[in-house]
């Protein structure tokens, strides 16, 4: 990758060489990649240094490979606490964000009538995992209004309801998936510290695409996927521990050996950090990926992917909105990355197909996955489309294009 500086683009801030990144990016020179929301693209470095470590394995044996390289391993918690703002103690990796976020869930001890206050806008996994507690618990799961304004949730409401309920557990989706909608996670966080209130935050959207911060934004668990925005590999993921957390004294429910020292016949004692969140066993060439990813991200600036890849989105949803038979779907006053659309005479399935033909790669989101989110907006599915700071100005033009092509051909698509 070449000096960060060396080249000024029509879009955003004159601090990203995009064709340098794109060099860097195998994947840009067979497709589109406008699913950079359920899968971002491997850049060579991370590419190779799994590899590597896969070679290194098959050399020398795999618990070898992984001593030889503690360094490199190490670095992923350093490199994920330099992204979000904390200590390298404070993280654990998981498999995946919904991994992380049921290893959090699992440490709080539910008692029947305790509240979860929850937004209308958080992931379907995060809402099953809820409605899972209720079942085998007995808790109560509370909605906070949206904000009449389309900003996300109404966070007066919620702090009312915060005073009102005194909840076990505050939970936000800082992007949701099914939309570009950005909630306002730090004002959340704010009432939350005000009211001495345990907060868990939901950024697997955000991660890679926007600075974040988790002392900013004031909670005591984060957990976000490296696949994402952050371009790391599948199967990857972290979960951040707040300090209070960690000296309260929370553990996951299935603790084991790694997380934890048998002291004697029937005690154990969990580990100081959030290791204890963590299981002894790990895909060590994913590991090293995600930090070599991480780096990446760091490196290409998280400020500049912050001010493009929104950008990009906001000229593709610009151009969609123009075309006949097209409704976006998206809310909130500076959307995401994430844009959603239906199209008149399309069936999914059929629209995707097309878009796949086209070598466009994109995601399709269904009812199921945001029941309160497409009520709302009285839709059963809508197309995704993510573009990442690697994507350019051509690309979206001709997605676009595409979807214009497609849209006045709807009786292709019953």
């Amino acid at each position: 990758m070449r000096d960060n500086n060396s080249a000024f683009l029509p879009i955003g801030e004159p601090l990203l060489d995009v064709p340098a990144l794109r060099a860097d990016t195998p994947g840009c020179e067979t497709v589109i990649h406008f699913n950079n929301a359920g899968c971002g693209l491997l850049a060579r470095p991370v590419h190779r240094a799994m590899v590597e470590h896969l070679d290194l394995e098959a050399r020398v044996g795999g618990y070898e490979a992984s001593d030889a390289r503690a360094v490199q391993v190490g670095d992923f918690y350093a490199a994920i606490a330099d992204l979000i703002g904390s200590g390298p103690g404070n993280i654990a990796f998981a498999a995946s964000a919904t991994d992380a976020y049921t290893r959090a869930l699992s440490s709080i001890p539910f008692e029947p009538g305790d509240v979860i206050l929850t937004t209308r806008n958080d992931f379907i996994s995060n809402q099953i995992a809820f409605l899972s507690l209720r079942k085998r618990f007995g808790i109560e799961i509370v909605h906070a209004a949206d904000h009449p304004d389309g900003s996300g949730v109404d966070v007066d409401a919620m702090a009312a309801l915060m005073r009102a309920r005194r909840p076990r557990l505050v939970a936000a989706t800082h992007v949701p998936t099914n939309s570009g909608l950005v909630q306002p996670v730090a004002e959340i966080g704010h009432h939350c510290r005000e009211l001495d209130l345990m907060y868990l935050v939901d950024a697997c959207q955000s991660v890679g695409q926007y600075p974040i911060n988790v002392d900013e934004i004031g909670c005591d668990f984060l957990t976000a996927t490296c696949r994402k925005f952050l371009r790391g590999p599948r199967g990857t993921g972290f979960l951040y521990v707040s300090d209070r957390v960690l000296r309260a004294g929370y553990e996951p429910l299935f603790i084991d050996m790694y997380g934890a020292r048998w002291t004697g016949p029937d005690t154990y004692r969990p580990v100081d950090t959030a290791a204890r969140f963590e299981d002894w066993e790990f895909p060590y060439a994913a590991v090293i990926g995600s930090a070599v990813a991480t780096r990446y991200a760091l490196a290409v600036g998280i400020e500049p992917i912050s001010r493009r890849t929104p950008e990009l989105a906001t000229r593709l949803r610009e151009q969609l909105a123009q075309i006949p038979g097209v409704r976006v779907l998206d809310r909130g006053p500076r959307p995401a990355a994430l844009v959603t659309f239906d199209v008149a005479g399309w069936s999914p399935q059929p629209f995707k197909q097309a878009m796949d033909h086209r070598r466009i790669n994109s995601a399709l989101s269904y009812r199921e996955f945001a029941q309160f989110d497409f009520a709302d907006k009285d839709i059963t599915w809508a197309m995704r489309l993510s573009p990442h700071y690697y994507n350019t100005e051509d690309e979206v033009d001709a997605v676009a294009g595409a979807v214009a092509e497609l849209a006045a051909s709807p009786s292709a698509g019953r």
